[in-house]
């Protein structure tokens, strides 16, 4: 409860910051680091690379909506004549979209310091990828999954001839905690049987893999000795484009009650503070399998629909395994 009212005050934490702080607030010098941004087309994706340019940082923005993206960019030349911000053509959904991507990226010889997963996708409607992957898992997952794995030696080459330790962010959400059962059985139930699908269980389902996705990946950096962490974030409660497609009366009161407590989009930068991103400090690594919560310290979400059941060594290796293609 202490946590609770310190959050709502807007009391400083451990780090230093509140929930007043704001996105320019945490960053620091960021010149000669190249970051990746994906949903920086609008809402805390377009925030982040605002202010990531304006600390120096060369942008990549990947983008299926390109003229969303070109959109984005001039807006932060316009703010920060000098960043160099590059617009890349990428739809998370497709697999091959994203090995197309990392291709054209690698093309560039350029170095990669940051990776921030933060594209989100809510699918109402049931759908599948064009690889038959039910909508939602396979843009929030799968499609970050990949895009991960195919970046993550560039990652650690860079971090290793530059000396400066690279991030990974996966932008999760408190919402995974609300996804119960096994993870694998109910996606490939979803994805063949419409009639069981259930939007708000897929979309706690695609968050709560990229927790897992976190955990494993941090335990597979510290075996090989990487110089990349990787952690994941809880934004907060934040009206983005996630939330379009249920515009009404109940969507209206609920962000009218919310925004009396919680954080704008301008003011919120997915938790990435500047420890977590350049900082060589004792908590850039410490990732673990718990879900960072950088301006949210009252709310600590644990990995595990079913951490307390004995799967939080197995699920995390059962979905990693499952999900590389």
């Amino acid at each position: 409860m202490l946590e609770t009212l310190r959050y709502l005050v807007g009391s400083a934490g451990p780090s230093g910051f509140g929930s007043k702080s704001t996105a320019e607030d945490v960053t620091g010098d960021l010149r000669l680091l190249t970051a990746i941004i994906t949903g920086a087309t609008s809402g805390i994706g377009a925030e982040t690379a605002r202010v990531l340019a304006k600390r120096g940082a060369r942008l990549i923005l990947p983008a299926r909506n390109i003229k969303a993206a070109e959109e984005t960019r001039c807006r932060i030349l316009a703010e920060s004549p000098e960043a160099e911000v590059l617009v890349m053509p990428l739809d998370l959904s497709s697999l091959a979209s994203v090995r197309s991507f990392v291709a054209e990226f690698e093309s560039l010889r350029l170095p990669l310091n940051i990776l921030i997963n933060n594209a989100g996708k809510f699918t109402h409607k049931h759908d599948t990828s064009e690889e038959g992957i039910e909508m939602t898992f396979a843009t929030n997952h799968l499609g970050h999954f990949l895009l991960t794995k195919l970046l993550l030696q560039k990652m650690i080459d860079t971090a290793e001839r530059t000396g400066v330790q690279g991030r990974i962010v996966n932008v999760s959400s408190g919402i995974h905690t609300w996804f119960s059962g096994d993870p694998i059985s109910y996606l490939r139930l979803i994805t063949k049987d419409k009639s069981k699908y259930d939007a708000t269980r897929a979309y706690a389902l695609s968050k709560l893999a990229n927790v897992l996705h976190t955990n494993e990946l941090s335990q597979r950096l510290k075996q090989m000795k990487a110089n990349v962490t990787v952690n994941c974030v809880h934004p907060g409660i934040v009206r983005t484009g996630l939330t379009r497609e249920r515009d009404g009366i109940f969507t209206e009161l609920v962000f009218f009650l919310a925004s009396k407590l919680l954080k704008t989009t301008p003011q919120r930068l997915i938790g990435c503070s500047d420890d977590m991103l350049r900082g060589n400090t004792s908590e850039a690594g410490k990732c673990e399998w718990k879900v960072l919560c950088r301006l949210q310290r009252s709310f600590h979400f644990e990995v595990g629909f079913q951490s307390n059941r004995g799967y939080q060594n197995v699920v995390p290796f059962r979905l990693f395994g499952f999900s590389t293609p």
